[in-house]
């Protein structure tokens, strides 16, 4: 495996703090009087119109009244509470946006709002890694705590914190596209319109800074919304900042590379090469049948798992524990050698960093990564670079979450970003 070092270059390391307690619960509530949700989606309305980004219905799903309380809940998911100035409000947003192929079609989001603070808000939009159970999305995750705490660390830092489900997770119709940039943009930048028109239901307004992050799977859909910010493509928002975390940024030339020659955990090695086979080809038609890819009992079962409804345990019952067991001859030759419709798309996927940010851009990453390779972000940084960007490399080292430094580098990451963030006028 190639470290973060393996190039000599000279990287901050961030020390991050954390606690080793469970993260209390926060209660769903119904919508206040005050804080009307809209009217549902009419599927033949939908169907005739083009107005990305409209609000849907917005529901209020928990409160954290206090700095104390935020600051509690933080350090249970082991997070950094450092930053907390603010109780904060969570709702949970539904909005139009488009499909893959552009069509109408509804989305979800996590919105988090301080308790306080300025009355026009600066945003943070966040994107968050992989999942394939629509009930771990961000507004809709049963038990609050990972995937929650970076929106809860901005929202109480004072920033409005902005955090998209993606398409097919969350209340959102459909399965998943799962690493399919284009559609992680046009949700996220669909989401911060669906924000910028509810926030004002509350007393405050969002200003036009963004400041863009995302860790893993979010990472790539952070670069991919903040060139859309940069080109323009909303006219109200502007891109402040840039600092993605741990993403697989150079499928084709690293992170398949790692899967298949064993340098990263084999059981999430295995699990990723099945998400990305399966969600490619509802979109690009990379296989006829499943058998053709996929080695026999999984060919029968492999794709039922990531229609959205399978929890993470059922889904890691249903997968074997390596690559080599899961695919036949032709699955692994198609990853080691893309061609075709593959090739095409992950030249897609891997364009990510093939542009000039005109803001500052931090790109984190853990030493080892056991999930996302190290080359990734080098990769990032080479094209950035090449672009005549100037990108800082922030050096996590090993943090540790649950026995994972790639989960660990989502809680230090957020730790080091809330303070950078706080610190851009």
């Amino acid at each position: 495996m190639n470290s973060p070092h393996s190039n000599g270059r000279s990287r901050s390391v961030l020390r991050r703090t954390g606690a080793a307690v469970a993260l209390a619960a926060l209660a769903a509530t119904t919508v206040t009087a005050g804080v009307a949700s809209a009217d549902p989606a009419d599927p033949a309305d939908l169907a005739g119109r083009s107005d990305r980004g409209r609000l849907v219905s917005v529901q209020l799903t928990g409160t954290l009244d206090t700095e104390q309380a935020v600051a509690a809940a933080l350090t249970a998911a082991k997070y950094d509470a450092g930053a907390v100035r603010y109780g904060v409000d969570s709702y949970r947003v539904e909005y139009r946006t488009v499909d893959p192929d552009g069509r109408p079609i509804t989305a979800s989001g996590l919105l988090v709002l301080p308790r306080g603070g300025e009355h026009e808000l600066r945003t943070v939009s966040f994107t968050h890694g992989t999942a394939s159970y629509r009930g771990d999305a961000p507004s809709t995750t049963a038990k609050p705590g990972f995937v929650t705490s970076p929106a809860l660390s901005y929202a109480s830092a004072g920033f409005a914190a902005v955090a998209p489900d993606y398409l097919g997770l969350g209340t959102g119709p459909g399965t998943h596209p799962w690493m399919d940039v284009p559609s992680e943009t046009t949700a996220s930048l669909d989401m911060l319109r669906a924000a910028r028109s509810f926030v004002p239901r509350t007393g405050r307004t969002l200003g036009h800074d963004v400041l863009v992050t995302g860790f893993s799977q979010g990472a790539s859909a952070a670069l991919g919304l903040a060139r859309a910010l940069q080109s323009g493509d909303d006219r109200w928002f502007r891109l402040r900042a840039l600092a993605p975390v741990s993403g697989g940024y150079a499928f084709r030339d690293a992170e398949l590379p790692a899967l298949l020659d064993g340098s990263l955990e084999p059981k999430s090695s295995a699990l990723y090469a099945a998400y990305l086979l399966v969600a490619w080809n509802r979109l690009h038609h990379l296989y006829d049948a499943p058998g053709e890819v996929f080695r026999a009992p999984y060919d029968t079962t492999i794709e039922a798992l990531f229609d959205g409804s399978h929890t993470g345990p059922e889904l890691f019952a249903g997968t074997p524990g390596t690559i080599g067991e899961l695919l036949t001859p032709r699955g692994l030759a198609m990853l080691r050698h893309p061609t075709g419709r593959f090739a095409q798309a992950l030249r897609v996927a891997d364009g990510t960093c093939d542009w000039t940010p005109h803001v500052p851009v931090r790109l984190y990453a853990a030493e080892a990564d056991e999930q996302a390779a190290d080359a990734n972000t080098d990769h990032c940084e080479a094209a950035l670079r090449s672009h005549g960007a100037d990108p800082e490399v922030i050096d996590l080292g090993t943090p540790d979450f649950a026995g994972s430094r790639h989960l660990g580098s989502n809680v230090a990451a957020t730790a080091d970003i809330v303070r950078w963030f706080s610190g851009l006028e």
